[in-house]
């Protein structure tokens, strides 16, 4: 026998409840989203490099060490998608939504890909759901944008806390940056070995260090928030009136700058100490020069994604039931197979939901089928005719085939 061949590390199978709990999930992010206008969009699972490299940012830490890239055959390279920002500002582009009513707003659910260690709630293969609004700077956008994520993970009850910051201008990040870096070399040899090699490339990334010398001196490092233009200041201050007017408790964190490099202005992230020290489960903030640096006009946006695997985790295990079942069609001998494969094929098309036998059971088996499955009716083919049982009040009759679909409507 051949040695079994198993997941590949940082990667996983959704079957059973699973399975169920995320289908649910997604049908709470459909509903929320879609009923503040947000549309579905599926872009592919490869993405030209390039696109990550100038969307998300040389620097940062997804193109430098966790993005799986390859040649695609024909001498260029493409990208499995770490993320999703960069690929719907892409389609944004591609197919002209500047043309539409703007903010254009998209939703989407699937599957990204990085090269990080797997642990805990992190994988290299991850689910997110995520929506951007492209085409409005208007601080509401922002504040919509945040609403809609504590309105999911409320319905999912997950235990959040909400983090807000700023992060002004790509001009007022440039004169910081140059402040921060000075701060950092005066006090380099506190600094983890990581953290000083990116002084030059991203400095503000040591404040998401877990090194014990940096976390303390970052404590005393300049803040971004205190450099804010009186513009920039007066967006933010708008984006926190808003939540204030919605009710949602948040914090501000000036420590807060997120992993890319594309984010200007308003940044947010939910966590939840359900997920120990790993306890981000969603995030995001405007992005107005990204569509530019892809190769676009001038053109703002807001957006965020949220995991799929660290909202369930976060989220109290929820009862899930199968869907239900209304018919199961048994048979009692194989001459009465044809006739029971068209029963069953009958029922769906009436919109019923009918399973047949497939496991060349006893009739005996069948049954035990069936109600193991939660069939609310059976119906049985023999030598005497089509007999309809209730499962739930155990009782039977023998009835004209072709007036199944009549019992099984509207009872027996």
């Amino acid at each position: 026998m051949s040695e079994r061949i198993k997941t590949p590390r940082g990667t996983f199978d959704v079957l059973g409840e699973a399975a169920l709990a995320r289908a649910e999930l997604e049908k709470t992010a459909k509903a929320i989203l879609e009923r503040a206008g947000y549309e579905r969009i599926e872009t592919p699972t490869f993405e030209a490099t390039a696109l990550f490299a100038r969307g998300v940012g040389e620097s940062t830490d997804v193109v430098q060490k966790e993005m799986y890239s390859f040649d695609d055959g024909g001498g260029s390279s493409i990208t499995l998608r770490p993320e999703g920002t960069a690929p719907v500002c892409r389609a944004y582009l591609e197919h002209g939504m500047h043309k539409l009513a703007q903010p254009v707003k998209l939703w989407y659910l699937g599957a990204f890909f990085r090269a990080e260690r797997p642990q805990h709630g992190r994988y290299r293969q991850f689910w997110q759901v995520g929506a951007e609004a492209i085409g409005s700077d208007d601080p509401a956008v922002d504040a919509e944008s945040i609403v809609l994520l504590a309105e999911i993970l409320e319905a999912l009850k997950v235990q959040a806390r909400l983090r807000v910051s700023s992060l002004g201008t790509p001009g007022t990040r440039a004169e910081y940056k140059t402040e921060l870096q000075a701060y950092l070399r005066a006090h380099e040899h506190d600094l983890s070995g990581e953290v000083r090699e990116r002084i030059d490339l991203n400095p503000l990334r040591a404040f998401d260090a877990d090194h014990a010398g940096t976390r303390q001196v970052m404590e005393n490092a300049p803040r971004l928030l205190d450099r804010l233009t009186d513009e920039d200041r007066e967006h933010f201050e708008t984006v926190r009136a808003l939540l204030d007017g919605a009710g949602l408790a948040y914090e501000v964190d000036p420590a807060l700058v997120r992993g890319l490099d594309y984010y200007t202005r308003t940044v947010f992230e939910f966590t939840s100490d359900a997920l120990g020290a790993q306890s981000g489960v969603g995030g995001g903030g405007r992005y107005d020069g990204l569509i530019e640096q892809i190769g676009g006009p001038h053109t703002p946006g807001m957006g965020w994604a949220a995991g799929v695997e660290r909202m369930l985790l976060a989220a109290p295990p929820a009862p899930t039931a199968p869907p239900p079942l209304d018919l199961y069609v048994a048979y009692a001998k194989p001459e009465h197979r044809a006739a029971a494969f068209r029963l069953a094929a009958d029922a769906r098309r009436a919109g019923h939901a009918a399973q047949l036998e497939l496991g060349g059971r006893s009739l005996k088996g069948q049954l035990k089928r069936a109600n193991s499955a939660g069939a609310r009716y059976v119906a049985i083919l023999g030598d005497e005719g089509t007999a309809l049982k209730d499962m739930e009040s155990g009782e039977q009759q023998v009835i004209e085939p072709d007036t199944v679909m009549h019992h099984i409507t509207h009872g027996t």
